[in-house]
Order: structure tokens, then sequence, then C-alpha cells
């Protein structure tokens, strides 16, 4: 790329970082039942699933109303992907929840306080392999690294050029079918463990800096989901981390490319899902950092080890009290819709004969609860 034509990208950049720091914090959709949701809810039990199939709907169904509702969740965070069934983009979607299943997981959850807010990965956690439903197969002109062949073994996941200028009209169109089919009045854009951004191969991206290029596509989306739709919107924090300062996070959780240096030009009422799943780093750092950056809300999010979680959950009480919105378990490892966690839940005493995965989130899920229930009650 011309150093005139990047001098231009970064200024329209400043421009737009401005431009965002001066519009009023947007409220989001103001429907009675999220009024009363917001008052009823002032600290967020959530859990995270890759809601990936129609057909098992009704096990999502039967662990809401057997578990969720009565352990008082009111967050659901549906990951979709490419499974969900698209109607405006043909050949896109598989065996994934379809627009009417959407709206019927949606009032589901609502006629019980449960709040759903879908998740699709923007920029990274593209598939590596040719996917016949991905937005890379159907625009190969939106790859960041587009020499690399499809299947490399190396290549952890394929990205999205955050560059390229017909590419966030086509991923509105996309995120717009997700928020009108689940009536979200929140959504989670995923934005973690992006490796490939800033390829020297790409003709738009190479030599920019990496933070520059990350700050670019977060603000797109926030100016997209916040300011003009009028939702709340949800990210993945490993990005905005520092693996130099963060030493005993991994390179999964915290950044080695630079683009953490981009925590500095996003807007501040983004919620953070905070993601931190072992006990390597026992204080829990970034929640102070987070904190002290400015972010008015943080979720700290777990996985499938009880005692990280429960040390997790009261570093954040400890450190970010007024700015910790609650708590999210994520749901990896748990089959198609939740089904391997509904079976543990199901026969928790005898857990121990469960796979790892769904029996610590489980475990997780139960000792967090209680804590916090704890907590509730001591007030």
């Amino acid at each position: 790329m011309a150093k005139k034509q990047k001098v231009r990208y970064f200024l329209v950049f400043i421009v737009f970082v401005m431009l965002l720091s001066e519009v009023q914090e947007t409220k989001g959709k103001d429907d009675a039942w999220l009024k009363r949701w917001r008052k009823e809810n002032p600290v967020w039990r959530g859990l995270h699933l890759s809601v990936n199939s129609g057909e098992k709907l009704g096990v999502l169904k039967d662990l809401i109303r057997e578990y969720l509702e009565p352990m008082g969740f009111n967050i659901l965070i549906a990951e979709v992907g490419y499974s969900y069934r698209f109607e405006k983009f043909e050949g896109m979607g598989s065996e994934g929840l379809n627009g009417e299943q959407a709206r019927e997981l949606s009032k589901f959850c609502r006629a019980r306080g449960i709040r759903i807010i879908p998740l699709f990965n923007c920029l990274g956690h593209q598939p590596k392999k040719k996917n016949r439903a991905s937005l890379l197969r159907m625009y190969p002109q939106f790859d960041e690294t587009p020499r690399k062949p499809w299947g490399t073994k190396k290549l952890y996941s394929r990205e999205w050029c955050p560059m390229h200028p017909d590419l966030y009209p086509v991923v509105f169109e996309l995120l717009d079918e997700l928020i009108s089919a689940f009536d979200a009045d929140a959504f989670h854009v995923g934005m973690d463990e992006v490796f490939l951004i800033g390829d020297k191969d790409c003709p738009r991206c190479k030599n920019t800096p990496v933070g520059l290029l990350y700050s670019w596509a977060v603000n797109q989306l926030y100016y997209h989901i916040v300011k003009e739709k009028g939702l709340e919107m949800l990210m993945w924090g490993d990005r905005f981390l520092d693996s130099n300062e963060m030493k005993d996070y991994s390179s999964w959780e915290s950044s080695k490319t630079g683009s953490h240096t981009a925590v500095d030009f996003v807007p501040r009422d983004i919620i953070i899902c905070d993601w931190h799943y072992r006990m390597n780093s026992p204080e829990f750092p970034s929640v102070r950092f987070f904190r002290e950056k400015g972010f008015t809300r943080i979720l700290p999010s777990t996985w499938h080890y009880p005692e990280a979680a429960l040390k997790f959950w009261e570093v954040s009480q400890r450190d970010a009290p007024e700015q910790v919105s609650g708590i999210l378990f994520t749901g990896w490892g748990t089959g198609r819709n939740g089904e391997l966690l509904l079976k543990v839940m199901r026969d928790y005493e005898n857990r121990e004969k469960h796979p790892k995965m769904p029996r610590g989130i489980a475990e997780a899920i139960k000792q967090c609860v209680k804590e916090m229930d704890n907590s509730i009650k001591s007030k």
C-alpha cells in the first residue's frame, strides 16, 4: 500500500475515534422487558454455549428449564457461527438454527427472565479448511492471508482483512440478520485469538501497526452495533492485554502481536469478557487493568477449572467491584447445544464418569453460584 494511502487511513481513523468520543453513550433498546430485566438483574449470571444444532433445540430448552432458570441464570450467550442457516446468504449455514428457531429460542428465554445474546466470531476464528459455509469461501477477497493454502496445518484459523473496503457492509448485513432473528438487544462480536492481522503479504495491512488495524475493526463494529442499531456490544478481551506485562498469561489469553495498543482507541462502554481459565496467574491482573483503563463493565469468563473459576470471581469482586457485571461460564466442549453439560447436571452425583470438560464446567457453575448466592444473602 502506498505511503499516502496509509496516511489517509490513519487520518480517517483518528477522525473516527474523535467522533465516537463526542457521541453521547447509547442506552440501547429501551423496551419494557429490557427495562424490567435491567432493574431485576444488576449482576449477570451467564452461560456461553455453542448453539449449533436446530435438531437439538429441545436439548437446550431442557438445560434452561431444568437448571439455568432454577439456578438464577439471566444471560445466555449463544455462539452460532457458520452453522446458522442464513436467509440472505444463499449457501451459508448448515445444521444450525434457522430464523424461526432463533425467534422461538429468544421467546423461550425471555419468558424465563433470561437475556439471550448472539455471538458471531468477527475478524478471527474463520475456518482454515474450505468450509462451504464460511464468509471467506463466498468472498475470498476478504482473506487476510490469501497466499496461505487452505488446510495449512500451521495456520490456527483464517482471518478477515480488517482494511478491505468492501468487508464491513457484508458483515453488517450478516450481523443484522442475527440481530433481527434473535430480537437481540446486545451482540457479542468475538474478536479473540487474532494472530494473523497485519500479515506481510496483505497489500492493505502490511507495514501498518497491528494496534491500529485491530482498533479500526473494533470501532467499525461498535459504530454499527451500538450507535446505529442501539445495542450493547460484548467482546473477548485477550487482544487488549500485553503479554510482556501480563507475564503469567499465555499467548492465547494475551497478545504478542502489538494489538494490545488498540485498547486506548476503543469506546469504554464495550462489555469486556475477560477470559482466563487456569490458575497460572492467581491474581488475575487483567481485571484491575481493564478497570484502570476505564471500561465500565467487565465480565470475568471461566471454563472447566472450578478452583480457578472461584478465585477469578473472588479477585474480580475485590479489584473491580463497581465494574464487574457478574460472571460468564464458557461452555467449550459441552457438545451440541450443551447436551453433554445437561447429561452431567442430570447425573451430578456420578459426574466422575462423565468427560472432563463438561464435568468441570458443571462443578465450576455449582461452586460459583453457591458463592454468589451466599454473597447476596450476607448483604
